[in-house]
């Protein structure tokens, strides 16, 4: 399952919280972009939360994981911790400046920021 969920440049895991509000919805679209772009590949979060065996698995073995939380609640840091996967690379949406609310009109430019803020925490 890791060859799936990673591309061969980077092989980063890419997990975020796609929670009920903007910052959610930021993670998840800048997740979708960056795979798109070839930086890392999104991976499902909800099958680590799960406890399903070859995502916990995989989400151990790749060499690299970076996860998104929307906000300071931190749902992606606290399914990873319980599932004792590392999260060495990891970043909090309203950290960067971004407002939590329920607009879910994304805004160009902070999904920009974001992805910038990824890329960052990945070097």
């Amino acid at each position: 399952m890791v060859d799936e969920c990673c591309t061969p440049e980077g092989n980063i895991m890419i997990l975020v919280c796609s929670g009920g509000s903007n910052v959610g919805q930021l993670s998840n679209q800048a997740a979708i972009e960056l795979t798109q772009e070839g930086f890392g590949k999104m991976f499902c979060l909800a099958g680590i939360g799960g406890h399903l065996g070859g995502f916990v698995q995989s989400a151990k073995d790749v060499p690299a994981v970076v996860a998104i939380d929307g906000c300071e609640v931190g749902c992606a840091k606290a399914i990873l911790e319980h599932t004792e996967i590392p999260t060495k690379n990891y970043m909090v949406l309203t950290d960067l400046g971004i407002e939590k609310n329920k607009d879910f009109n994304l805004k160009a430019e902070d999904i920009k920021k974001v992805k910038a803020a990824v890329r960052s925490v990945c070097e």
